[in-house]
């Protein structure tokens, strides 16, 4: 008989970053995050830090001065940050989709003038789609980019729901180029608009760009959301993402694209805050006692441990077969679904048991279960709401079972 061979979830390279990562939200970002949250105050002592350790170059490649790790790994990453808050998961989130689409889509000017910049964090990119008047339903943006000759665009709109909105110098916004086209989406491109970071009115070359101030939430405080005005802003052809040949009236699949890796991004997201409000039942229901022993020696206790463990392996390994697939070139779309869907509906599930196993304690700021219980919603509805994802699911399945 043959010796079978260790199991081994994480290659040696993963494991020794996800545990440096892991020290790292233990040291850094557990102790502070009370305090930034309850000051909805931007944590950047702990970013100052996440450049140091290279985590906003995670993905970039080698050449432009980054790691060139790929999708799986950097799930991975992102679980452990998350264990330790979401919002400073928030704060790479949307750069990394920033990074991923001028990867795929840029030109290669386009990767030389910012890749390098945003591998150490000098310059940090955001994500625009939504609009005040829309969420879901991407193909009715209103926001618009005249080509007015000189070799400039002229972008008029609004935009809403921006992480980063404020201290991002790139914005990767999707807006109608062609109103006429139909159907609508093959009307829109992806411009990269350049903008001065911490600025809320901008002026110079980025005049027309204003940030008013960020908007009050929740939960996911600290990272700021932000709108953003576009108000005759000055976009040079060039920053087309792709170029004009390439990447005019083409933003809608290069977005939906990027979408989907932010989908697996979500998924790990809930996947590390299911992780923790786990860690915080098993603490709490062995110290806490009723009836003369631990509460975790109650049947009841018990079965809800036993759900929340369940529900996070599962999520943890549908997220990490999402990333694999397309970190091999498959195609992911309905299992980034999947993920996002189940992972960010685990992490509202287990930090509800964990509120639940803490009894009047858990409604108290002084236990951190009660940020969890704050924050956890935001998944639910961050990348495509999970009825959203059922839709993507559904259509998936039928496309790939045809009769």
């Amino acid at each position: 008989m043959v010796a079978a061979v260790p199991f081994e979830e994480k290659t040696d390279e993963q494991k020794a970053i996800t545990e440096m990562v892991r020290q790292f939200a233990d040291e850094q970002i557990l102790p502070n995050a009370e305090r930034y949250d309850h000051a909805d105050e931007f944590p950047e002592a702990i970013v100052e830090q996440m450049k140091e350790l290279g985590l906003f170059g995670v993905t970039i490649p080698e050449e432009y001065g980054g790691m060139g790790l790929d999708l799986t790994t950097y799930v991975m990453i992102v679980e452990e940050l998350s264990r330790g808050w979401i919002s400073i998961s928030g704060v790479i989130n949307t750069h990394f989709i920033g990074s991923y689409l001028l990867m795929k889509y840029g030109t290669e000017e386009q990767r030389q003038r910012y890749l390098p910049k945003m591998a150490t964090g000098e310059l940090r990119a955001a994500f625009s789609l939504s609009e005040p008047e829309l969420g879901s339903d991407v193909q009715a943006i209103k926001t618009t980019a005249k080509d007015v000759g000189d070799g400039f665009f002229e972008i008029n709109g609004q935009k809403m729901w921006v992480t980063n909105g404020l201290r991002s110098g790139l914005v990767f916004v999707l807006v109608k180029t062609d109103p006429d086209a139909q159907p609508a989406h093959r009307g829109m491109t992806c411009f990269i608009a350049e903008k001065e970071p911490g600025v809320h009115e901008n002026t110079g070359e980025h005049a027309g760009l204003t940030v008013p101030p960020q908007i009050k939430k929740l939960g996911y405080k600290g990272v700021e959301s932000t709108e953003l005005v576009f108000d005759g802003y000055r976009c040079p052809a060039a920053n087309v993402l792709g170029g004009v040949e390439a990447g005019l009236n083409r933003g809608f699949s290069q977005m939906m694209d990027a979408l989907e890796v932010g989908r697996a991004n979500v998924a790990a997201r809930g996947v590390g805050i299911a992780q923790r409000a786990l860690e915080l039942a098993l603490r709490y229901s062995q110290e806490r006692r009723t009836f003369g022993k631990p509460i975790a020696q109650h049947q009841a206790i018990q079965f809800k441990l036993a759900d929340m463990a369940t529900q996070v392996e599962a999520a943890r390994l549908l997220t990490i077969r999402a990333a694999r697939l397309k970190d091999a070139g498959e195609r992911s779309d309905m299992e980034a679904g999947m993920a996002k869907l189940f992972a960010s509906e685990a992490g509202r599930f287990c930090v509800e048991e964990s509120f639940r196993i803490h009894g009047g304690y858990g409604y108290s700021k002084e236990y951190e279960i009660e940020r969890l219980y704050r924050d956890a919603p935001l998944l639910l509805i961050g990348e495509g709401t999970s009825e959203i994802q059922r839709m993507v699911i559904g259509k998936k399945l039928l496309e790939r079972h045809r009769i």
